[in-house]
């Protein structure tokens, strides 16, 4: 099982860190608000523990649940305390009517973090295709992206802790294509699925 600290403290953290536990992973919660960080890891449980911000976490696997635009500060602040961990960016950094990305450029919220992030670190792009309720209630297909073999392999063995199907989509250059895959799951919820209990997956045909 895999060791994983959370950065953040809100929604999605609780519902990962739910399947985390029940995988039988170890669980560390940091947030700039302690006591957030406490009453999370008490509510997960299974020997959740709650780290102090800016700590040098204990997670093998560095998840940043956080909104997009206060990644690539976090992992800035954390700065070298982050050396040797994989740090797993899941944020959509939306345009303001859900239609588009944030940012202009073909770059990512995890290639920004790739930037600023210690040259050990090694950083992928996870999660961001699925909607919460989705990964609280269904069993979805988890796309990544990352540069490191090695901590590509170590992701989906967690991902698969959670009994979720991990799929890898390539280099972390992917990741800005995953941003545009979680544009296009807003543009399915509001138009032609017209609800959000779906996800976007992989179907194999065999001939």
């Amino acid at each position: 099982m895999s060791s994983i600290t959370f950065i953040g403290a809100g929604n999605m953290a609780r519902t990962i860190g739910t399947l985390a536990v029940a995988g039988g992973n170890t669980v560390e919660i940091m947030a700039r608000d302690q006591v957030k960080a406490e009453v999370l890891a008490k509510t997960l449980g299974g020997g959740t523990t709650a780290g102090k911000w800016g700590a040098v976490p204990a997670g093998d696997i560095v998840i940043t649940a956080l909104l997009y635009a206060g990644v690539v500060p976090a992992v800035e602040q954390y700065g070298d305390a982050l050396a040797g961990k994989t740090i797993v960016d899941i944020s959509n950094p939306f345009n303001a009517t859900f239609d588009g990305l944030a940012h202009s450029e073909e770059t990512s919220i995890a290639q920004e973090v790739a930037k600023v992030a210690p040259a050990s670190a090694s950083v992928m792009k996870a999660f961001n295709t699925i909607f919460r309720n989705v990964l609280e209630n269904g069993r979805p297909n988890v796309f990544f992206a990352g540069d490191n073999a090695r901590a590509k392999a170590d992701v989906a063995e967690f991902i698969e802790s959670l009994r979720l199907r991990p799929l890898d989509v390539g280099g972390l250059k992917m990741a800005h294509w995953l941003e545009g895959m979680g544009v296009v799951t807003m543009g399915l919820a509001g138009n032609g699925v017209g609800h959000w209990d779906f996800a976007l997956g992989v179907d194999e045909i065999n001939s």
